[in-house]
């Protein structure tokens, strides 16, 4: 499970990267891309430190962080689509995998917390 959530973390920066390369060259696009990039490649990075964390408390710090750059990334994403910037499928697919992506972060951060305290 862990090795699948490593490969679609780095699957979804990947994506959100391409996407990104693919935004129009204006001020708003640029800040967008930016955000982007910066907030993917910290899902995938930030999970994989997660798996050398040496402690569950460490784990857990680490997994908020994921969490939180999913939902970023989901931000950004609905900012392209609101702005009406790209309409594509692999951006609704991109939307669709930052949500599940937090949903699964939550659940097992739920879950290790739920271990650790009781």
């Amino acid at each position: 499970m862990e090795r699948d959530l490593k490969l679609r973390t780095k699957m979804f920066c990947m994506n959100c990267i391409k996407l990104a390369e693919n935004l129009p060259n204006s001020f708003l696009e640029n800040h967008i891309k930016g955000q982007l990039i910066r907030s993917s490649t910290s899902v995938a990075a930030n999970f994989r430190a997660a798996q050398l964390a040496q402690s569950k408390a460490s784990f857990v710090s680490k997994l908020s962080i994921v969490i939180e750059e999913a939902d970023e990334s989901q931000f950004w994403i609905e900012m392209i689509k609101d702005s009406c910037i790209i309409v594509s499928d692999d951006r609704e697919k991109l939307e669709k995998e930052a949500s599940e992506l937090v949903a699964i972060f939550i659940s097992s951060r739920k879950k290790l917390q739920n271990r650790t305290f009781n």
